[in-house]
């Protein structure tokens, strides 16, 4: 017997509940670093988002797929396989669920460490950059790992967060590795500024969307995609 699949306001709780506990686990391992005198240092950090991702996918991703980031999502839509009429819901809930994280975190933490927001560590250009290269390697991931058919199921949540944990190792020293909008948004929101805040909005969605367009085209996740019928 097939199980119905879930209705979109499900979909939606769960992109809005997913969202807001990895910006709450993933900001609190930040600012706790920052509080302790680096107690968890940048190999803990990176597998505290690495682990809070895969246990996310494994959690939500029969309900809503696990999307939680508007990069993600506005990459898929490109390549067809979310319709055009859900694109601005999921990303309403995915930022809804950043600030619910982000307030809830500096609420548990106070201000004393900062609010984990992603700052650059080199100029502009280059933060672009990198953010684009780690979200490209993410959404290559997700579409090799996740999306393919081909590949063995239950992995998908192993490799996205394993992937998610180097480009932490890698460009979080750089950038904060964000590759996500909504996560950079809820904090740069709880500290009102806004520094440079359009690198971690248009370099996931160019990096991703790029990944999407060059994957197929390599054989990768070239499966039927959803119409908006």
């Amino acid at each position: 017997m097939t199980m119905a699949s879930p209705s979109l306001p499900t979909r939606l709780l769960a992109e809005c509940l997913g969202t807001a506990v990895l910006v709450t686990f993933g900001c609190a391992a930040v600012m706790v670093d920052g509080l302790r005198d680096g107690a968890l240092g940048l190999v803990g950090i990176a597998i505290t988002w690495a682990s809070l991702v895969a246990i996310l996918i494994y959690a939500f991703g029969h309900s809503s797929g696990t999307q939680i980031n508007p990069a993600v999502t506005l990459a898929l839509w490109s390549t067809g396989r979310l319709p055009s009429r859900e694109v601005a819901p999921h990303l309403i809930a995915q930022l809804v669920g950043a600030t619910v994280g982000s307030a809830l975190t500096v609420w548990l933490l106070g201000r004393g460490a900062g609010v984990a927001m992603t700052t650059l560590s080199v100029d502009p250009v280059r933060g672009f950059v990198v953010e684009f290269l780690a979200s490209f390697l993410l959404m290559a991931t997700v579409l090799g790992a996740g999306v393919d058919e081909r590949t063995p199921r239950g992995f998908a949540a192993l490799a996205v967060g394993l992937t998610v944990g180097l480009c932490v190792l890698v460009a979080g020293p750089l950038t904060g590795a964000s590759m996500n909008p909504a996560r950079s948004f809820g904090p740069a929101l709880m500290a009102g500024d806004w520094t440079h805040h359009w690198v971690y909005w248009v370099a996931p969605i160019v990096g991703m969307r790029a990944a999407a367009f060059v994957l197929p085209r390599l054989g990768v996740a070239s499966t039927k995609a959803i119409t908006d019928a």
